[in-house]
């Protein structure tokens, strides 16, 4: 069982390892004084946490999903909450991607399109669809690398921290 993806893309699994060799991650929280070090959704330092990593791309972020079974909800699926987070994680990525500053959860509606598979690898994608002056809006899924078959999709609003 993978707990964590917190290694580098030459240590990821194979099935993500040629998707984000060449991808820059996005650094949230480094130090442990930084807002979202103990996150339990991209926190490096919480111990139970998913540590979900985001990596730019020209439209937005990818991210590497590999539910934990430690997560796991009805049989052999991930959490509905442990989507949503992954979901929340990936889209407030995508936030700070688009523009360049640390974002809060201000609204997110998840739509489960099929059951998650555990300890399988996934793809979560998200970008930004509008910007205002005090929020950014974004969207985002969970997919399966190979076919693109979607499990799970969301839109929020994030504001700037």
């Amino acid at each position: 069982m993978i707990h964590s993806l917190a290694v580098t893309p030459e240590r990821f699994p194979e099935a993500f390892r040629a998707r984000f060799a060449t991808l820059e991650e996005l650094h949230l929280a480094e130090r442990p004084g930084d807002l979202f070090y103990q996150c339990f959704g991209c926190g490096p330092a919480h111990p139970t946490g998913l540590r979900v990593r985001c990596f730019k791309t020209e439209g937005g972020v990818l991210s590497p999903v590999l539910v934990p079974r430690l997560y796991e909800g009805p049989r052999a699926t991930a959490h509905g909450g442990i989507v949503a987070t992954y979901l929340d994680e990936i889209l407030a990525g995508a936030a700070f991607r688009a523009i360049g500053r640390i974002v809060v959860t201000g609204e997110l509606t998840v739509r489960y399109v099929r059951p998650v598979p555990m300890e399988t690898p996934l793809i979560g994608r998200g970008s930004m669809t509008a910007q205002h002056a005090r929020y950014v809006e974004v969207e985002g899924a969970i997919e399966d690398p190979t076919t693109t078959q979607v499990f799970a999709t969301a839109r929020g609003r994030y504001f700037p921290a």
